[in-house]
């Protein structure tokens, strides 16, 4: 891999994952459990955002949730895969 790519290329405690949901949904619980314990063995940080307290994320997202975004740009939804989840985090 050349210096460049390497300078590129954030750490994944570097990255900051956005789960995008909101109350009740059991897809939502699941997405939190994955993004949690993926960001907890990763180090990366992760924020949740509730589609009900933001007209902007519902107009975007409100047939998609859970969505899962990496540093605000979309990763994922409906489920989240682990394993995809960390690729993309670069672990």
């Amino acid at each position: 891999m050349s210096a460049l790519l390497r300078r590129a290329r954030k750490k994944p405690a570097d990255r900051v994952v956005t789960l995008v949901g909101k109350p009740g949904c059991h897809l939502c619980d699941e997405a939190r459990t994955v993004v949690s314990a993926v960001c907890e063995e990763t180090g990366a940080s992760w924020t949740e955002k509730d589609i009900t307290r933001d007209e902007a994320l519902h107009k975007e997202y409100w047939e998609q949730i859970p969505v899962v975004l990496i540093d605000g740009v979309q990763h994922t939804f409906w489920r989240v895969d682990p394993a995809r989840l960390r690729a993309a985090l670069g672990a």
